[in-house]
């Protein structure tokens, strides 16, 4: 210890969970939430409805690709000339991958790149999923094209180009997906999240729509038309344009998706810390934990105490670089050395912390397998 883990029997719960949710819309897994081949090859071996990988950096998806995986559509823009040109050795290799795009630097990198290596490359766009009130953004600053005619400038362009191919549109709707709107004591703001996303899902819709009959009545074929994620599938599945939803943190179900309204998914990962210290009679102190998560800084984006129940971070000190203090007043006697176990709040980061996992079943460790880390990769 520290040592991270997965629950193999609550993933496969989770897995059946999100099968559901998505009806029989085929599902993109974004790798970004798993950062673990083994685990990646493991869901798209539990049903067929898993199709795809999203990845979130184009050396990630050359690494996927190297390790037997296929049609792998990159969510961010890739900008490294380099990378590109080992994105088209894969695609000479008979791989399909997409790069994202979302302005005219984007494409006629791609296009040069291309050009170099006799390589048709396949592209989507990305359209912005905001909506705006009065006062507020309502969602996340991601791609530039955020009015039609953007959009019909970068496609007018696109069509120029002999080393494109325009296949797929993407929409990230951030602010159903990945807003919380079920957190325990704030009433008021969980009322005002919820009112703001039911005010925007047909915006969403309505937005997407015009996008995609655009870019087919400019003689574009759409293979890939994208949306969605864990916190997103009940709204994003009713839409009719949509070809596949994107899932991710729903797998793992890192403790910040505990507080949606719509789902609930099982704690199938975390991470353990030995017990170092005892410093007073109900506090315990642990070696490692501060695996905080990225965005902007609040408690929910702290490591929760999970096992022993009952344990809680204090609040002076939170989860700290080489020691983490939990008081506990429970009825498990607690001694030097023994775990305290945590969940972590985002997803795949948990996996930037560790170099392997261990895979958990009928409450025995059944294998222990490595993380993109523990491959020695680094993407982000």
């Amino acid at each position: 210890m520290p040592l991270a883990f997965v629950d193999m029997e609550l993933l496969d719960e989770n897995i059946h969970q999100i099968l559901q949710r998505s009806k029989n819309i085929p599902i993109r897994i974004a790798s970004k939430s798993i950062r673990c081949a083994k685990i990646l090859e493991y869901i798209f071996n539990a049903n067929d409805q898993f199709r795809g990988i999203m990845s979130f950096s184009g050396a990630e998806a050359v690494f996927l690709s190297q390790k037997g995986f296929d049609d792998i559509l990159i969510a961010y823009p890739v900008t490294n000339g380099e990378v590109i040109s080992d994105i088209c050795k894969e695609i000479k290799n008979g791989k399909y991958i997409n790069l994202m795009t979302d302005k005219l630097d984007h494409v006629h990198l791609i296009n040069k790149v291309g050009k170099k290596h006799h390589v048709k490359i396949s592209i989507s766009v990305d359209i912005d999923m905001s909506v705006d009130f009065p006062g507020l953004h309502f969602g996340v600053w991601r791609s530039s094209i955020r009015k039609p005619n953007t959009l019909k400038s970068l496609l007018e362009e696109i069509k120029k180009m002999d080393f494109v191919r325009l296949e797929g549109v993407m929409g990230y709707e951030a602010q159903i997906a990945g807003v919380t709107d079920k957190v325990e004591k704030k009433w008021l703001m969980n009322n005002v999240i919820r009112s703001l996303k039911k005010f925007s899902i047909n915006k969403i819709a309505d937005k997407r729509k015009k996008a995609v009959e655009m870019i087919k009545a400019m003689g574009f074929d759409l293979k890939i038309v994208n949306g969605g994620g864990t916190g997103s599938l009940e709204s994003t599945i009713r839409e009719d344009v949509i070809t596949e939803v994107s899932v991710g943190s729903g797998f793992f179900n890192s403790h910040l998706f505990d507080n949606y309204s719509k789902f609930k998914h099982q704690p199938a990962a975390g991470f353990a810390c030995a017990i170092n210290r005892r410093p007073s009679k109900n506090i315990f102190t642990c070696s490692g934990g501060g695996y905080v998560a990225s965005g902007s800084p609040e408690k929910l984006k702290l490591p929760l105490p999970f096992l022993p129940q009952g344990a809680k971070l204090i609040k002076n000190e939170g989860a700290g670089e080489v020691q983490t203090p939990i008081i506990y007043k429970g009825n498990e006697k607690l001694q030097i050395g023994d775990p305290v176990f945590f969940r972590h709040s985002k997803a795949g980061e948990l996996c930037e912390r560790f170099n392997s996992l261990n895979l958990i079943r009928k409450n025995k460790i059944e294998i222990e397998v490595p993380t993109y880390r523990g491959e020695g990769q680094c993407f982000l």
